[in-house]
């Protein structure tokens, strides 16, 4: 994939509008070209301000007017009023709003980090579960996946072998967030899927979140951060994330 392909995707690639096939190979564009991946981070963090910022509000009585008087007539034209259709008043200040919202995010520094990440590692399991690639490498044996993870990232993200409290190790794959290249562990409880995002970073505040049909769950220890995201109901998807946290301490 050439830059100039690339770049015309990545608005459709942060809205979640390609399909898999061009999704992976956008990705592998993305990897390995920092400039293109630098403007797709500046998009998704646009894009992040302007959900968590923006405001709707009721046009302003006199709206109309004052925007027919900021515009200056032309050289032998008398002043020019026009008014406005109803219909056109909240949308143009609806424009006012995204302007501002649009102004705030380039001065932000990565706005919205969580909400980013969460729209993210979700997209990135439900691409996986439709492509039917949960795992690069099937294994339950934790002694085999995690020498493959570490072989191909430049960090040793913890494997833990949990099915004796029903959690199955399926198995592992690489996968791309937040602007890097991160481990996914494989996990299965009954028949759903459960996929543990893994990457060194500073710890953050816990996180449970509910999206479209899914559960999200985030932590950090010793370094690391954990993303979790199934459709496995809350309470238990919790009970996984208290054993990851619990093994990752040891």
């Amino acid at each position: 994939m050439t830059r100039e392909e690339a770049r015309r995707l990545l608005h459709a690639y942060v809205d979640g509008e390609l399909d898999p096939s061009k999704t992976l190979e956008l990705e592998a564009h993305l990897v390995e070209n920092p400039s293109t991946r630098a403007e797709c981070d500046g998009l998704r963090g646009m894009s992040a301000a302007i959900r968590a910022k923006a405001e709707y509000y009721t046009a302003p009585i006199g709206l109309a007017e004052r925007l027919a008087d900021s515009v200056p007539p032309a050289p032998g034209d008398s002043p020019r009023r026009f008014a406005l259709p109803r219909w056109l008043i909240p949308a143009a200040a609806l424009a006012g709003v995204a302007a501002l919202a649009w102004v705030a995010a380039t001065l932000a520094m990565r706005p919205g980090e969580n909400e980013q990440i969460a729209t993210e590692v979700l997209s990135a399991h439900v691409r996986a579960t439709l492509a039917g690639r949960s795992f690069d490498v099937a294994s339950s044996d934790q002694h085999t996946v995690k020498p493959w993870l570490s072989a191909r990232l430049p960090f040793s993200a913890p494997v833990n072998d949990l099915s004796a409290q029903a959690f199955e190790l399926t198995g592992a794959r690489l996968d791309f967030v937040d602007g890097r290249r991160v481990a996914v562990l494989a996990y299965k409880r009954r028949q759903h899927l459960i996929d543990v995002f893994v990457w060194p970073g500073e710890g953050k505040p816990e996180l449970r979140l509910a999206r479209d049909g899914f559960n999200l769950e985030h932590f950090a220890k010793n370094g690391m951060n954990f993303w979790l995201v199934s459709d496995l109901n809350r309470n238990e998807l919790g009970d996984l994330a208290r054993l990851l946290a619990e093994r990752s301490a040891l």
